[in-house]
């Protein structure tokens, strides 16, 4: 495999382990995430066939687990500054939290960003620096493709968002790692 990064300098990596579990895959992908990003965003809205733009902060953090196979984290989410956005649309939280730990290939929801229902998010590895994770509650579906860049210094989120079977939110957000 070969990575390059922004100096455009090839790293050559070699993988002589193929049978990896997907377990430590996601484990090792999941640490690489931890931190506080910059999360700058696009919401494309259906049903008002609106486009707004905000900076949010997320934190990241792996909280200790009891058990070795299960990792646990904590998100927590709050805006750069004041935005329209969330007076717009009630139904997105301003600022909040959620825990969750990985069992298995799925990562265990304590609730879901439009839900405070607990859930299950199925996810599927594209690469090293890529994860694929299906959602579904209430009458909601949703795929968000995120994928590590430039030596985890940056996220790149697209998140589509289904209710009832018809597509009502795109969402793209473009993170900066700020701590790690």
């Amino acid at each position: 495999m070969v990575v390059i990064n922004q100096n455009k300098n090839s790293i050559h990596r070699e993988n002589n382990s193929p049978e990896i579990s997907i377990n430590s895959n996601l484990k090792r992908w999941f640490s690489r995430n931890i931190g506080l990003w910059k999360s700058n965003r696009t919401y494309f809205l259906d049903e008002k066939q609106k486009t707004y733009n905000l900076c949010m902060n997320i934190n990241i953090e792996a909280l200790e687990n009891k058990s070795e196979w299960e990792s646990h984290y904590k998100f927590t989410w709050y805006p750069e500054k004041k935005y329209n956005f969330f007076k717009d649309n009630p139904q997105y939280k301003e600022r909040g939290e959620m825990r969750a730990f990985l069992k298995g290939h799925q990562l265990m929801r304590e609730n879901f960003y439009l839900s405070s229902e607990e859930g299950i998010s199925n996810i599927k590895q594209v690469d090293e620096h890529e994860m694929i994770f299906e959602s579904s509650y209430k009458d909601w579906f949703i795929i968000e493709h995120t994928r590590l860049v430039d030596f985890d210094n940056y996220r790149f989120r697209v998140i589509y968002s289904w209710n009832k079977n018809k597509l009502k939110i795109v969402e793209n957000h473009h993170e900066i790692k700020i701590i790690k």
